[in-house]
């Protein structure tokens, strides 16, 4: 089952099913946000909305991608706001962005399913405005080590989603490649993941002024 089947279906428990994960990886975006405020909001890969709805409390303009019409039919459900444009789309071909028009590029749980960093890093150095920021968080790689993946129950079947593995160095330099600085870099833990690997990691790119 390829991603984009493997999300479409899952699109209708995504939000129920047990998830420490998404849930964790909701808390990360809400702790890295909550105090800030932008103009324009770029959300690659936003499934169910479930940081939509944070994404639309802090700027006046939110763009929010996907290439699963039923998670976006999900998201459209969750988050009913005037600032939020949902559209479907392929986050590796050309994204339906202008140039320099978001100050926040936010990517989270989405890259896991990406081959290749570079162009995803590219296109979001094209949409931002000069200091405008890239937000990604991911499995962390050191669960991909163990073999984790994001996986959903579908009668007795465990689904796993195809993914890759990328290695901390590889956001950096994906990052370093396409002109852009870190400019923070944080692990993260579920409250349930006591003494285990961390299960998340985010960094912050910027954009030179």
């Amino acid at each position: 089952m390829n991603v984009q089947t493997a999300y479409t279906s899952w699109s209708a428990t995504y939000d129920s099913d047990r998830n420490l994960t998404r849930d964790l990886d909701q808390e990360v975006t809400r702790q890295t946000f909550a105090n800030l405020r932008f103009e324009s909001i770029l959300e690659i890969g936003c499934g169910t909305g479930k940081n939509t709805a944070l994404y639309r409390q802090i700027a006046q303009r939110v763009l929010a991608l996907d290439f699963s019409e039923a998670m976006i039919a999900r998201a459209k459900e969750k988050v009913q706001a005037g600032n939020v444009t949902f559209a479907v789309a392929d986050i590796t071909k050309l994204w339906p962005c202008r140039d320099r028009s978001a100050d926040l590029v936010a990517c989270d749980l989405v890259l896991e399913h990406i081959e290749h960093l570079d162009p995803i890093f590219a296109q979001a150095f094209g949409c931002l405005i000069p200091g405008g920021r890239f937000f990604v968080c991911e499995l962390h790689p050191f669960k991909q080590y163990q073999g984790k993946k994001a996986k959903f129950q579908r009668a007795e079947q465990a689904i796993e989603v195809p993914a890759f593995v990328h290695h901390v160095s590889d956001f950096v330099h994906a990052a370093e490649t396409n002109q852009m600085a870190l400019k923070r870099l944080r692990e993260w833990w579920h409250v349930e993941d006591r003494n285990a690997l961390p299960r998340l990691v985010s960094f912050l790119f910027e954009k030179p002024i």
